[in-house]
């Protein structure tokens, strides 16, 4: 008689609470060690603390929407997408559906291998150019520069460095980055909230877009069906080519804790290669997980450009790669730097 009138109570006090907001006061989603980080894969002990000892039904657990395997009293964490996370725990009471979550983080199952690079050609590149995107169609390759007032996207013979089409933007954005898809030419703004479609071909402007959820403009890749965006957070958004529309995100992960630091972006084979924010160093990222599989170090590269009148010792560094597919190479060079650098990129010994 005591228990179905502690049971009575319960649940009075757990409907005049508002029902499902207030199920934190009854229980509580607990995981071994009371830790918030866990690595792909990782088989994680739970359970449900029930405060009054109630009856319930089966609790199931999920991320993302999808049910997570059981085994005995731990669940698989063999997700696909990584970060930032939230557990939830599915039961009902007394006819009440309930769900309750808790916020964890799945990170990378192994640490980033470390990468070096070899010089192939080196080529002139303009000096005065704040390289914030680079891509290739073909032989052509395309530049993106940034600050307000000198934004423009070019068309280059990498060859030379000459400038075979230059587009100024307006004197208010400031340019960052760009990709081709299906012969159009899709180009960011930093801080404006919006991008540019060009046709690729004659960098006539089409059309503009809206950001979504992101509030600034990074870089940008494709895969030949969707194009990422990377926005300065530790999110890389997927976008709908046809739309626009931002639909899903990937977050970069090593196997320590979530990094927000991609900034110019280049998509081969399923990896996404991604310039580290003001570090002359490039994130080789598992475009479907979101872990960062390799770091590639740059070091040394900075010290064989010339600094001109442009230069900026904070701001002037690597930002720029582009993958040329014929040559089976990348090219790669920064803000302001008088070269463009044809490389190979290996594991390190």
């Amino acid at each position: 008689m005591t228990k179905v009138l502690c049971g009575l109570c319960a649940l009075l006090f757990f409907m005049a609470c508002g029902g499902e907001t207030d199920s934190n006061k009854l229980f509580e989603i607990q995981l071994e060690g009371n830790k918030k980080k866990f690595a792909q894969g990782q088989k994680v002990g739970v359970a449900l603390k029930n405060k009054e000892g109630l009856d319930i039904s089966e609790v199931k657990y999920s991320i993302d929407g999808s049910a997570l395997a059981m085994e005995g009293n731990k669940i698989d964490l063999s997700i696909e997408k990584l970060g930032n996370k939230e557990l939830k725990a599915t039961f009902s009471y007394d006819g009440n559906p309930i769900v309750l979550t808790k916020k964890i983080q799945v990170l990378a199952p192994t640490a980033p291998q470390i990468y070096t690079y070899e010089i192939i050609n080196t080529f002139p590149h303009d000096p005065t150019a704040y390289t914030q995107g680079l891509e290739f169609q073909g032989q052509t390759l395309y530049e993106s520069t940034g600050k307000r007032g000198a934004s423009t996207l070019k068309k280059l013979d990498f060859n030379s460095g000459t400038s075979l089409k230059k587009v100024a933007l307006d004197k208010t954005v400031f340019g960052e980055g760009i990709t081709i898809l299906n012969d159009k030419l899709y180009q960011l703004t930093w801080q404006s909230g919006f991008g540019y479609v060009y046709d690729a071909s004659t960098l006539n402007r089409l059309e503009s877009f809206s950001y979504g959820q992101s509030k600034e403009g990074w870089g940008l890749c494709n895969d030949g069906e969707r194009i990422y965006k990377s926005d300065g957070t530790e999110k890389i958004w997927l976008l709908n080519p046809t739309t626009l529309i931002e639909e899903d995100y990937i977050e970069t992960v090593t196997n320590k804790s979530v990094f927000n630091k991609a900034n110019e972006l280049e998509y081969v084979d399923g990896k996404i290669y991604a310039n580290v924010y003001q570090k002359e160093s490039m994130m080789i990222i598992d475009a479907r997980s979101g872990a960062i599989e390799g770091v590639i170090n740059f070091g040394g590269l900075k010290s064989k450009v010339k600094k001109g009148k442009e230069w900026d010792e904070v701001n002037s560094v690597l930002n720029g790669v582009a993958y040329n597919r014929e040559r089976g190479t990348f090219f790669v060079t920064g803000k302001n730097w008088d070269k463009l650098f044809e490389v190979n990129i290996m594991k390190k010994q």
